[in-house]
């Protein structure tokens, strides 16, 4: 099985920053818990408010149950009040 590459793209609307900056941590510290977790790093651009996840998962099976969480469906259903985008790309790696 192969590695799950997941960059997740998400833009706040203005003044709800913090809002989202907080869902996305609580979900970042449960999400690097779970067992096929091999990496789920948060940035935030250096020249606006938006967010991006960078994951890798141990193979498809691991994302399904990463999706299936508790933790995450609390994350989809609290998120959407706050931002304007939200972008997600699954991916493999090639080279």
């Amino acid at each position: 099985m192969e590695e799950i590459v997941i960059t997740a793209i998400l833009k706040p609307i203005e003044g709800h920053e913090n809002e989202v900056f907080n869902v996305l941590r609580s979900v970042t510290n449960a999400s690097r818990k779970e067992p096929g977790c091999i990496q789920y790093d948060l940035h935030r651009s250096i020249e606006g408010s938006t967010y991006i996840i960078h994951e890798v998962w141990k193979d498809e099976q691991a994302v399904e149950a990463h999706i299936s969480s508790t933790h995450y469906q609390e994350y989809r259903e609290s998120i959407p009040d706050f931002i304007s985008t939200r972008e997600v790309y699954k991916m493999k790696k090639v080279l």
